[in-house]
This record gives C-alpha cells, structure tokens and sequence, in this order.
C-alpha cells in the first residue's frame, strides 16, 4: 500500500486522497483485492478521523468488515484506542458490525464485556441484541468473559437486560446463555466458582434451575465439587459452598452419568413400534404453507365474526313477537287537542274478533322454541370450533 495513503488516513487528509485515487483509480480496488490488509479505515478508525473515516467507507463499504493482518476489523481497533465517537458512526453505517468476529472469535461486544465499559456495553446490546449469543473460539459467552475478566458490574448488567429484554429470543437467550457450556463444559457458575466470585455464584442462582446448578464439567465436576477442591480464598469459599449447598448444589459423584447408557443402545438397534412410525411421520411432515395457513386464519376470523354478529340479532321467541293478524291504528280528532281525545281504532280486514294470546297455536310456540334453541346450539359450536382452529394455526408445531 502507498505509503501516502496510511499518512492520509493518520492525519485524515481528504483532499490527499482524493489526489491519489485520480493519479491511480484502482488503488482502493487492490487493497481490497487481499483477504486481510491493514486498510486505511483500519488506519483512520484507529486515530478517530471520523471525516476520513466516512470517506472511505463511502468508497469501499466493504472494508468496514475487512479483519486486518492482526485479525481485527475497523471497529475493534476503534475500541482498543478508546475512539468513542468513531464506534458510534461505525454503528450508524451498520449494526452488523457489532458481531463482526475477529482472533479467536472475538467480537467487539466481547472486547467491551472484557474492559467493563458499561456505557458502550448498553449502547452494543441496544443496537445489535443479537451479539449477546455470539461465542469466542472456546465456546465462552460473553458472562463467561465477564467472570473470567472480574466485571462484575457488567455482567450484572447483562444479566438484567436478558431477565428484561422483549426480543423474540429472549426466552431462549435466558434458558441457555447461563447455562452455557464452554469448551471445557465448564458453565458460567463453574468458572465463578473457580474464580471464587461470590457475588456473581449469588446472581446466577437467582436465575438457574436445580439441574443447570449440578451440571458437570469434562472432567465430571459439578460447581460444588471445583469449590470444595479448589478454595483459592477460605472465607470466599465457605460463602460459595453455603449458596451452593442452599439452592440444592450436589456433588457430582452423587449424581447419575449423563453418557449414553447401554437402554439407549439397545432403543437404537430395536424396531420400531408402529407408534413411533407415526410420531417419525408426522415429525417429518413439512406442514403447510404460509399462505395456506393465512387462508385459513382469514376464513376462521370471518367465522367467528358471523357467528358473534347473529348472536346479537338472535330469532326472537314467541312472547318477544306481537299477533300477526292484528294491526292497531291511533287516531286523532283533528278538531280536538292532541292528548284529550286520543283514542286506538282496531282494524281487521275480516273485522275478526281479537284473538287473545292464548289463542296462538301450540304447536308454532314448540317450532319457535326448538328453532331458537338449535340455533344457540349450532352457533356456540361453530364459535368454538372456529376459536379452536385458530389456536391450532398459530400456536407452533409440525403441522402448522
């Protein structure tokens, strides 16, 4: 690379840059041509030339997730050289670079996590939730980096925006991040305990189960056997032992072998029964479509429409309905005030005596009756079996 170039980019020359790309228009190109470069926003992220930096992104958007020589992107560098502002309008070109993984896995929410800057450490997970998940080449979550590394303020932190975040993770983020395995299956809680870090053991058994608390190790370990055998501090180690023991911390030798047993062995080489037949079948089924499921989500919610509609106009019953045959007219004297001779004229076209309500035949009372009741009948079955396809098309499973 021109030396010119990386004396542009340290002293944010844009006007140098621009001399240099009209004296040779492909000396961007071949930079990015090499799998790993030191770039020049490698060069300008390092020393906070924001304007420089921003320049060059515009021209080559590619290097921003380019890995230098020395396995690092633009935005690790940045944060190693403590150029605040420089992260930021990295984030503001792309999120994504926040999962951008350098040596060993690193990524740069790893790198905050590992120097306790809480600030940019709510800024990263804000921006990119999604990183929290990201693993290192020996398989540590973040928590681990942060026990490992004694930062005790950000791993407090961590843990209560994964208690409270709304990401449509979260719940699986929960369930598997603290309970997380590296590549020496040692949990989060077992490195605390190696650590001897009582105030993290304390907030990891707020949020773990009595099974993800007895894990074991490779080595067959639980959390309570790595604090009985190695206590670095004594009184730590009481204070460890006595949480452990509480939340129902057992000794590994006390607990059964997870390695595939010889029942699971012989399930293998058996034959199927024809019930696991169907269970394979129906597991293996690809389900419907999306749009076939709209479709049907869109038929039920008419359904259930009709069904609540007619529930509001019921049939009505024979005492809410007047007699058919009779009509009444009210008649003013056109001679007299309006409420000193109102008078009510029946008028019958057969001049037919009223008929009295008893009059009215039995038998069309029962046909009302038995129509009235077959209808709440059929109309609340149809109301359930609609609320019930409609549970059946949104909750998961094979078929859906």
């Amino acid at each position: 690379m021109d030396q010119r170039i990386i004396e542009a980019a340290q002293t944010g020359d844009i006007n140098l840059l621009y001399e240099l790309i009209a004296n040779d228009p492909y000396v961007l190109q071949r930079i990015d041509d090499v799998p790993f470069f030191h770039t020049p926003l490698h060069v300008a992220a390092s020393a906070g030339n924001i304007e420089f930096m921003m320049e060059i992104i515009k021209l080559k958007p590619s290097f921003a997730r380019k890995l230098n020589q020395g396995g690092f992107s633009p935005l690790h560098l940045a944060l190693k050289n403590d150029k605040i502002q420089a992260v930021y309008r990295l984030l503001r070109f792309d999120k994504g670079l926040v999962r951008v993984k350098g040596r060993e896995d690193l990524t740069p929410l790893h790198h905050v996590v590992q120097t306790g800057n809480v600030d940019l450490l709510i800024k990263l997970l804000k921006v990119c939730p999604e990183a929290i998940e990201d693993v290192t080449v020996r398989d540590e979550t973040v928590f681990h980096l942060a026990v490992k590394n004694d930062m005790f303020e950000a791993f407090q932190v961590m843990v209560g925006w994964l208690t409270r975040s709304y990401h449509e993770s979260a719940d699986r983020w929960e369930e598997k991040l603290l309970s997380w395995a590296d590549i020496d299956g040692n949990t989060v809680l077992h490195i605390a305990a190696i650590r001897n870090r009582p105030r993290m053991v304390e907030v990891l058994l707020e949020h773990m189960r009595r099974d993800q608390i007895n894990a074991k190790n490779l080595e067959g370990l639980t959390a309570l056997d790595i604090q009985s055998q190695y206590p670095w501090n004594e009184r730590q180690a009481d204070t460890i032992i006595g949480m452990l023991s509480k939340a129902g911390g057992l000794s590994g030798s006390l607990l059964p072998n997870n390695s595939i047993s010889s029942t699971d062995i012989k399930s293998l080489k058996s034959k199927m029964s024809r019930f696991q037949k169907f269970v394979k079948k129906e597991g293996r089924t690809k389900g419907m479509s999306h749009e076939t499921r709209n479709t049907f989500l869109v038929v039920t919610v008419l359904i259930i429409t009709s069904t609540y509609e007619a529930c509001l106009n019921p049939p009505k019953m024979p005492d809410d309905s007047p007699c058919p045959s009779l009509k009444y007219q009210v008649s003013l004297s056109q001679d007299q005030p309006l409420n000193s001779h109102t008078f009510l004229h029946k008028t019958d076209m057969n001049t037919a005596p009223m008929p009295s309500p008893s009059a009215m035949d039995v038998s069309e009372k029962v046909d009302l009756v038995s129509e009235s009741s077959s209808f709440w009948f059929f109309n609340s079955c149809t109301f359930c079996l609609a609320m019930f396809l409609i549970t059946f098309l949104l909750l998961p499973h094979p078929f859906s």
